[in-house]
């Protein structure tokens, strides 16, 4: 089964930086695309960034311009580089396949932007 673990996350205050890592047990140069979500408590999982397997990306208006979604095939790992964060990007961030049936959620990696 596949296990998808991500890290990464902390407390930090608005217009600091992190960087997520998402470490998949399959090898994910088979999947043409991966994804991250986010879910603030509440609300339903929403998908953040997008890339393809030919590393050609896509992101909600939202984070546009202030992430950056990347993959290394090799190490079976996605990253997203969020820069600029906002309080509104304060939720616990998820990454997955994007296929017709998910590999089993990780446990989520928790983001707290302060004021």
């Amino acid at each position: 089964q596949v296990q998808l673990v991500e890290s990464g996350g902390d407390l930090v205050q608005a217009g600091g930086s992190l960087r997520l890592s998402c470490a998949a047990s399959e090898n994910i140069a088979v999947v043409n695309a991966m994804g991250w979500f986010r879910q603030i408590p509440g609300r339903t999982r929403e998908l953040i960034a997008s890339i393809s397997r030919s590393t050609s990306t896509h992101y909600v208006d939202s984070v546009k311009g202030r992430f950056t979604i990347s993959r290394d095939n090799a190490k079976n790992t996605m990253y997203l580089q969020m820069n600029n964060l906002k309080p509104e990007d304060t939720a616990v961030y998820y990454c997955n396949a994007l296929i017709s049936e998910p590999w089993p959620w990780g446990q989520g990696t928790q983001v707290t932007v302060f004021s």
